[in-house]
Parts: C-alpha cells; sequence; structure tokens
C-alpha cells in the first residue's frame, strides 16, 4: 500500500491533502519515527509530541519563505521528515548522517541551528525584525516548549517582542508539560492554570462583541476596560503573556489539526505579537512513551514490539558514580546540598534526591540562576554542588565569574560530559570547559582518569574553600573499584603512571588513560615513554611535570577539550615560565566544531585514542612534521 509519506519531498506537497490525508500523513510519520528511532536510538518522545504542529504550520504556511523557528531542535524529526530528508533518516546522528537538530548545511528549511533550549524567540524576532526592515511579509513563528520557556534568554525575547507591538511574530508553545524531567517552578503553575481554563477565548470575544454593540462614551469605555482586565484577571490569574502584550491564542489542543490550522490563520489575521497555546502529549501514538515520558524522551536502540530496550550496559557511568559518591558525602556533611538545571536524571541527581529531597534543587531551564543561587548558598555557610553538563555551563559563565570567583565562594562545579559527547554534535559536545574555567582566578580545575580517583576528587570538591570543578567524560570509565570512604585528593598534585625517558606524555582526565593505551604501543617499538597523569590543569603539578620535561627532552601533552587554551596551553606556558625549553606536541580538539557521531569513532578520527597518540608520538621522536595539521608541533621556545 501506497503511503502518503512516500509523496512528501517538500512542504508544497501538503498543499491539496484533504484532513483526513493529513491526519493519516500524521500516522505514517509516527510510524517511521518509531521504525527508525528504535533502530538508531535519538531523541523520541518530544518528536511523537510534535506531530500535528509541525504539519499544521507546514500546510498553512509557505516555508522556507515564511520563517519556523524551531527551539532546541530535539522536536524536529517531523520536519525533516517532510523537508526532503526522508531518504536519510536513518542516518541520523550516525557519523556522516543528518544532525539530530536543525542544520542549516542540511535544508533551506532550517533557518537557525540550536542544541541548548531558549533560543527560538529571540531569533525569530532578529527574523521578524529584518523582514520589516527590507519590506518584506513573510510569516515568522517561534516554536518552543514549555521547559524552554523557563529559560532567562527566553524570558528576556518575550520582553522585547510584546513591547514592539508593530512586530508581527507567533510564537507556539508546545505545551506538554516536561522539559527532560517534568517541569517544575512558577511559571510551570502558571501555565497549568491557563490549561485549566479553556473557555477562556470565547469570553474574551464575546465580551467584546457585546461590548461594542453597546453605545457608550470614553469614559464609560475606559471603566468598562477596567472591568475586562479585572475579569481576565479572575479567568486566568497573571494572564501572563497578554500582560507581556502579546494576544494569548489558546489553549489549543495540540493534536488536532484542524484547531491548529485555525489558530495560525488566526494569528497571522490579528498581527502583532501572537502566542498560540497549543497542549500536546509527550510520546504521543507510542503506548511506553506516552506512559513514561521521562524515560522515552530520548532513547537507545529498542524493540518497538515491546518496548524493551535492545542492550543495557551493566557499567557503571561517572553519572552513577557521582550520585553514589555525592549521597555519602552528605551523609556526613548536613551542609551539602545539590543544584541540577531541569537535568535531575542525566546528572545522576535523580538518586541523590530519594535520599536527600531536601537538599536536592532543580530550578528548571535556569543555568544562570542555578549558579547564582548557589553562590547565595555558599555567602550563607551552605556548600553547594552545581551538576550541570559541560556544554550547557557555557550559559552562566559571567555568573561563574561575577557571582562565585570575584568573592572566592566554596561552590564546587561538577561538569558532567566533559569532552567528545558523542552523537548530540557541535552543540553538545564538552570540549571548551578546560580553557573558560582556567582562566579564572580563584577556580581549581581537575579531571580523574577513573572512577576511584573521581571520588576522591569529589571529596576534595565539597571541602574546598573556594570555587572549585571536576570535569569527567560520559558514560563509564575503565572501571576502577569504588570505595564507600574517599579520601579528598590533595590540590594541586599529579602522578606518574609510567616511568620512561625517551618522551613525557602528560594527560588530563581521559588523556591520561589514552597517553597509557599509547605508551604500551609505543614499547613495542622501543620507545619508552613517561605518563604523568596531571589531574589538574589549575594548579599544575609544576615539580612533576618540569623534571619529566627535562629527563625526557620531548613533551606530548593529551587532552578531549579544546587545544586553543586548554590543557596543553597550560603546560606549554608552565615551562616557558621557567625557562624549560623542550619540543611540546599538543594532542587536543582542533579549532574547529566537531560534529555528531560515536564518542569512540570521533576520539580516532581525531586521533586522540591510543594508536592515534602513538603515531604522532613516533613521528615527534624521529623527526618527522606532523601530517595532520590539527596535530602541530610548536616552535622550541626562546628563553624570557
Amino acid at each position: 500500500m501506497t503511503k502518503i509519506l512516500d509523496s512528501i519531498q517538500d512542504p508544497a506537497d501538503l498543499t491539496g491533502l484533504t484532513l483526513p490525508e493529513l491526519k493519516q500523513l500524521a500516522t505514517e510519520i509516527r510510524e517511521e519515527i518509531i521504525q527508525n528511532i528504535s533502530v538508531t536510538g535519538g531523541h523520541f518522545a518530544p518528536n511523537l509530541g510534535a506531530v500535528e504542529i509541525t504539519l499544521a504550520l507546514h500546510s498553512v504556511l509557505d516555508s522556507p519563505r515564511d520563517k519556523i523557528i524551531w527551539d532546541v531542535g530535539h522536536q524536529s524529526y517531523p520536519h525533516k521528515l517532510i523537508t526532503g530528508r526522508r531518504h536519510r533518516f536513518h542516518t541520523i546522528k550516525q557519523l556522516g548522517g543528518i544532525s539530530g537538530y536543525c542544520k542549516r548545511s542540511e535544508s533551506p528549511h532550517d533557518h537557525i541551528e540550536a542544541g541548548h533550549g531558549g533560543t527560538s524567540i529571540s531569533a525569530a524576532c532578529g527574523f521578524a525584525r529584518a523582514r520589516d526592515l527590507r519590506g518584506g511579509r513573510e510569516t515568522v513563528v517561534a516554536v518552543i516548549g514549555d521547559g524552554s520557556l523557563t529559560t532567562g534568554l527566553a524570558q528576556e525575547a518575550l520582553n522585547n517582542a510584546g513591547h514592539a507591538k508593530d512586530c508581527n511574530l507567533i510564537v507556539l508553545l508546545n505545551d506538554n508539560q516536561m522539559s527532560i524531567a517534568p517541569n517544575v517552578g512558577a511559571l510551570s503553575e502558571c501555565l497549568a492554570r491557563m490549561r485549566a481554563e479553556p473557555h477562556y477565548l470565547w469570553a474574551k470575544r464575546e465580551g467584546e462583541r457585546v461590548m461594542h454593540h453597546i453605545p457608550l462614551g470614553d469614559r464609560s469605555w475606559e471603566a468598562l476596560g477596567k472591568v475586562k482586565d479585572g475579569v481576565k484577571q479572575l479567568v486566568i490569574p497573571g494572564m501572563f503573556f497578554e500582560e507581556l502584550g502579546f494576544t494569548y491564542l489558546g489553549p489549543v489542543d495540540g493534536h488536532c489539526l484542524e484547531s491548529l490550522q485555525n489558530a495560525i490563520r488566526q494569528a497571522q489575521r490579528i498581527g502583532g505579537p501572537v502566542v498560540i497555546h497549543a497542549l500536546t502529549q509527550k510520546g504521543k501514538g507510542y503506548e511506553p512513551a506516552e506512559k513514561d515520558p521521562f524515560k522515552w524522551h530520548a532513547t537507545t536502540p529498542f524493540d518497538p514490539e515491546t518496548g524493551e530496550v535492545k542492550s543495557k550496559s551493566s557499567a557503571v557511568t561517572y553519572s552513577k558514580v557521582f550520585a553514589k559518591t555525592l549521597i555519602r558525602l552528605a551523609d556526613r556533611d548536613p551542609r551539602i546540598v545539590a543544584i541540577t538545571a531541569a537535568m535531575p536524571d542525566g546528572t545522576g541527581l535523580l538518586e541523590y534526591q530519594k535520599v536527600h529531597p531536601e537538599r536536592c534543587f532543580d530550578v528548571a531551564m535556569a543555568e544562570q540562576h542555578a549558579v547564582t543561587f548557589a553562590a547565595g548558598l555558599a555567602a550563607a555557610g551552605i556548600r553547594p554542588v552545581v551538576a550541570i553538563y559541560s556544554t550547557f555551563l557555557q550559559r552562566a559563565y559571567d555568573q561563574i565569574i561575577h557571582d562565585v570567583c570575584i568573592m572566592n565562594f566554596p561552590v564546587f562545579f561538577c561538569l558532567d560530559r566533559g569532552g567528545i559527547a558523542g552523537d548530540d554534535g557541535p552543540t553538545h559536545q564538552g570540549v571548551f570547559d578546560i580553557a573558560y574555567m582556567r582562566s579564572l582566578p580563584n577556580m581549581v580545575v581537575m579531571a580523574p582518569r577513573d572512577e576511584a580517583e573521581f571520588q576522591r576528587m569529589l571529596a576534595a570538591g565539597v571541602k574546598h574553600p573556594g570555587p572549585i570543578s571536576v570535569r569527567y567524560p560520559r558514560g563509564a570509565g575503565p572501571g576502577a573499584p569504588l570505595v564507600d570512604d574517599p579520601q579528598p585528593l590533595p590540590i594541586g598534585v599529579g602522578e606518574t603512571l609510567r616511568e620512561g625517558n625517551d618522551v613525557a606524555l602528560v594527560g588530563f582526565g581521559y588523556g591520561s588513560g589514552a597517553a597509557l593505551d599509547a605508551a604500551s604501543l609505543l614499547a613495542d617499538d622501543g620507545i619508552e615513554a613517561c605518563v604523568i597523569n596531571a589531574r589538574f590543569v589549575k594548579p599544575l603539578d609544576e615539580e612533576l611535570i618540569l623534571e619529566a620535561a627535562r629527563r625526557c627532552g620531548r613533551v606530548v601533552t593529551v587532552e578531549d577539550g579544546v587545544r586553543m587554551g586548554g590543557f596543553g596551553s597550560a603546560v606549554l606556558e608552565m615551562l616557558q615560565d621557567h625557562g624549560c625549553r623542550v619540543p611540546v606536541l599538543r594532542l587536543g580538539i582542533p579549532d574547529h566544531f566537531v560534529e555528531h557521531g560515536k564518542r569512540e569513532k570521533l576520539l580516532e578520527n581525531l586521533g586522540l585514542d591510543g594508536p592515534g597518540i602513538a603515531r604522532s608520538v613516533r613521528d615527534l621522536v624521529r623527526g618527522i612534521p606532523s601530517e595532520v595539521p590539527r596535530m602541530e608541533l610548536s616552535a622550541p621556545l626562546p628563553r624570557g
């Protein structure tokens, strides 16, 4: 049987489809997503919930002339399927395949790339203003979830867009009561009250119709206007969007195509800034995801018939080690609290929350607030542990400087997904944190080579009297046995893992284990490498590294962060400061964004696995210039 989806290569192909045909197409899109994501893995429940929104937008609007700006992008799979990428959909998030997010290079229908929440309304404001400046007439829509709406950036954009009443802009709020985890906070409660008042728009329209048919003077109109505002406050407490200057349409059934189409057309007619509040079900159309949308936000490959995940790893991840150890530390110190920004599951804090619920704070998708909130706690004598993915902590950089480091508060930053994070691509690779954290006065920066060392760093972090951070990779480590009572690691002390005199391999975090693997391969070629586990990029164990550099005469640094300003740069600067003139080869992430793919394959392609490091070291020892531009050899440093 021929599917309607088979005939859709472009949104223009939706023209002429009847409502029943569009509903059938929605069913086929869900089937396509289930079939493919059960094989590849990927974001799942958000996309199942956004099918009708996607079809309503593309059947009413004229994309790419009209601009649809998707927030985050992990709800864009249906959009990809009807914008010419169905034939490559099976490659989603795979190395060399299509992105799991919007990608400008993939399609003219993708206008903005985003992997972090809250960006769509700001970007849409830009598109709308650019349209007005050149005299255009296209429609601009920002599609944003209720989770992303809690971000400061989204609030700033609403404030600006609502003030500009002459700017035609549609914000389509995809309200499924979730971010990744269930939403928290006052704004979430406000939206819940709006969901409970489906008759508001009808009452508003009828009231205005009656008032306009009664002949009244100016003062009477003014009085009735005040009455209307008062009734509005009773019907929907706060009237959040209308008070900001938006016309509010909704709530609308986000799975009713006809209602969505009508709302979009009505928003176009009204003009100015308009919010369409669409209520959707995350995981719609797949029973296991409907029952547990939290679990099914993103998934590894699974059996579509049973919902069973095909391969469950028994390895203990760094996130689990973090939770287990932090629970033990908090058992002994009542001052320890944990903070997450809408990621209690991904960071491991769900387990901590079960044991210490009164000392675990989910501040919603608000990293900036999380950091300054932690600063306030620290100033009042509490020991806050801020658990945020490396890539998301970038959003709070000013707060780290302004609210933590300047005042030297003891805030402990735990950066999950440090280094190559894998198939979510450039927006999620945690490769910048070494460089952006080590430049801050008062900050300590550390990374473990295994789980046991990670425990000792956690023990040190909760006792350190100033700002301190630890970064650790996604997934499991090498399998070092855990302990029940980890002792704090001395700050700034590294260790020698292997003796050798031909070259000094100095690793940081993941780089230490990879350097050790390379040293074993080099030994087969008669090259004896000294391997140092630096543990800290700030402060460096200068004495340990200097001794190895002078003895071996060559230094190779290994990190899974950007080389520019990273760990290798720190070693290079230190050697120069001490007048140690030895060749230094810095291995790390080159000056470009790392695309999506499996972590192991990306590290291999970057030359940062054991064999890749060994190849670069052999060339260094033999005096052969590196053939890979990203692995440049620094020139000997002049004195002074």
